[in-house]
């Protein structure tokens, strides 16, 4: 085939011209073509970079590190905060929470009977565990079943109890309640075990088997590899995205996890950079990196939950409502948050956590966050107790006095009317129990002296958390309790108020008693609609304030420390340390330039 040439028309002209150029003339010519090549190239490469934005890309690796070591890398049996954090980036469960919001996991969708007892779930026939095997209606079943059973005493069974679970196919599967409960959807997020992996595991022994610590999941990522030291124990997890994993493949190529014994260890490996990240910092310590370390970003946000002194009602002086009152409006919550948790915290005024509900209604998180600037007046609180019947004794502390009585005495040429008080005996004195944390501690330190101020006397005892819990906590042997309650997502504050809740392992720890609180409790739990149980909520929270049976003090924040590579990260709608996890799939650390309609179309899929 005949070749076909292409001329530049009057090509052979401009080249006789320059043909024709002296060799100065030449080099000035070359100099302007390839000054105009440039300038042309340098335009093309701005125009260019005008249309391109950064996007995730996939590679990077995190280093975190946590405090404590993995023992139970279950969603079944998971009690620690190490356990739970691996449990969340290893396995998957029906549903997951998405800034907050309840999605499909696992599931393909889920529908819920018009009387709110039946739940049933279609699961999607392309999910997988590590190990490539299919997720299927079974493996649910059994997770179910492995929670519900008394012997390997699973912290969820409580969830689950008088669930009635059946498969009706591979794919579907579906779960009966005996009576409405609004929040049980929220335990679909429990992660999923295979089956062929725990099948053969007794119940006695479920907690001894090894896939505890080389657990094989659904979720966003597997395994690596462990490294241990030489006594075989882990010391570090190296995790690497699940290709096939149903929310799609994670960006960040390695999250490395390290263990260590405790909060000083694991900062100084982030000062000296041998991890990258670390959650759950005190106060202090974050006010300290934030100032001394300038790679690394601070992430904090208010946590549903509350810290509160709990005033046992069991105790007669507590009886005394303007005793309740007196205290809780007398202590400065904004100088609380700010001098113990250095401003990582928000004061509030109710049993309802600040900010941490998008649903509830502004006027009632208003009020808490107004809560320390509104209320916070011990002349006020002195006047409430004078008005009561109480004054100062000769201790400088309040007593009260029961009875007053007008004697009149005639001497010296007049009469003279006098009012005698007489003294019942109860004085303004009594005890704080509190766990053995810094923060607390603190905290209770802060709370005597603003007491004392008032006219109270103030002991705090101190106890290790666990005999606080096994000790003190669940025989209710305390005049007050100075301790922290998880609210949660669902907002369901049953447990925590209701009278029927008094003993443990109910957490009624004021001993409180309302009968109309008690039914706004039970209606709330069943109200299948959102709205009409906020309301509930904010009436129930209305209530408790105006008993008082506890002094609400604040929210505090999670703290989370991560390097500034590290992008996409958001922690708007978290309960718990790793709930952080949640998002895992849109942070990145690597980028790639596209141009803009691109990035567009992939950010709509």
């Amino acid at each position: 085939m005949a070749s076909r040439e292409f001329r530049l028309k009057g090509g052979e002209r401009i080249l006789a011209m320059i043909r024709h150029f002296s060799a100065t003339e030449k080099v000035i010519f070359g100099l302007l073509v390839l000054a105009l090549f440039v300038s042309t190239l340098i335009m093309v490469v701005r125009i260019n970079n005008h249309f391109l934005v950064p996007v995730p890309a996939n590679g990077g690796t995190l280093t975190e590190g946590v405090i404590g070591l993995p023992r139970l890398i279950n969603p079944v049996i998971a009690v620690t905060d190490v356990d739970h954090d691996l449990s969340s980036l290893i396995y998957a469960g029906l549903l997951k929470y998405d800034q907050g919001v309840i999605v499909p996991d696992l599931a393909a969708s889920y529908k819920v009977s018009e009387d709110n007892l039946t739940y049933t779930f279609t699961l999607r026939d392309d999910v997988y565990f590590h190990d490539g095997t299919p997720v299927t209606a079974d493996d649910v079943e059994f997770t179910i079943q492995r929670i519900q059973d008394p012997a390997i005493q699973s912290p969820r069974r409580v969830d689950w109890k008088d669930t009635e679970v059946k498969k009706i196919s591979s794919t579907v599967i579906e779960f009966t309640l005996k009576q409405p409960y609004a929040a049980f959807i929220n335990n679909f997020t429990t992660g999923i075990l295979p089956k062929h992996i725990w099948k053969d595991v007794d119940s006695t022994k479920f907690v001894l088997d090894q896939h505890n610590i080389e657990p094989i999941g659904a979720g966003p990522y597997k395994i690596s590899a462990i490294y241990p030291d030489s006594k075989s124990v882990p010391t570090s997890y190296r995790l690497v995205p699940f290709s096939k994993y149903a929310g799609g493949m994670a960006h960040i190529s390695n999250i490395n996890i390290e263990f260590f014994p405790n909060e000083k260890t694991a900062l100084d490996a982030l000062r000296n950079g041998s991890i990258d990240s670390i959650a759950s910092v005190s106060p202090k310590e974050a006010s300290s990196i934030a100032s001394s370390t300038p790679s690394a970003s601070i992430q904090s946000t208010p946590l549903p939950r509350i810290f509160a002194v709990f005033l046992n009602q069991n105790n007669p002086l507590f009886a005394n409502k303007e005793i309740r009152q007196a205290l809780s409006m007398s202590v400065d919550k904004d100088s609380l948050v700010k001098d113990v948790l250095n401003g990582y915290g928000v004061p509030i005024d109710g049993p309802v956590p600040y900010g941490s509900f998008s649903g509830l209604s502004a006027s009632t998180t208003a009020a808490s966050k107004t809560a320390s600037t509104t209320s916070s007046s011990k002349d006020a609180a002195r006047q409430l107790l004078e008005k009561s019947n109480w004054a100062i004794n000769a201790n400088g502390m309040y007593q009260k006095m029961s009875k007053k009585e007008t004697k009149t005495v005639k001497g010296g040429g007049r009469t003279t009317t006098t009012t005698v008080t007489t003294v019942a005996g109860q004085t303004f004195e009594f005890s704080i129990a509190t766990a053995d944390s810094p923060d607390l501690k603190q905290t209770a330190e802060f709370l005597k002296k603003e007491w004392e101020k008032i006219g109270a006397h103030v002991t705090i005892k101190v106890f290790e958390a666990g005999d606080l819990t096994q000790d003190i906590i669940r025989t209710r042997k305390y005049d007050a309790l100075l301790f922290g309650e998880v609210v949660g997502k669902d907002l369901d504050l049953y447990a925590f108020w209701h009278s029927s809740q008094r003993n443990a392992p109910g957490l009624n720890l004021s001993m409180y008693v309302n009968a109309k609180t008690d039914k706004l409790l039970e209606d709330a739990r069943k109200s299948p609609n959102n709205a009409s149980r906020l309301s509930t909520y904010a009436d129930i929270a209305s209530l408790i304030k105006d008993d008082a049976p506890a002094v609400f003090l604040y929210s505090p924040n999670f703290i989370y420390i991560i390097p500034e590579k590290l992008k996409g990260v958001m922690l708007d709608h978290i309960t718990a340390a790793w709930d952080r996890w949640n998002g895992i799939g849109s942070w990145y650390i690597d980028t790639d330039n596209v141009w803009k309609v691109f990035a567009d179309d992939e950010s709509q899929k």
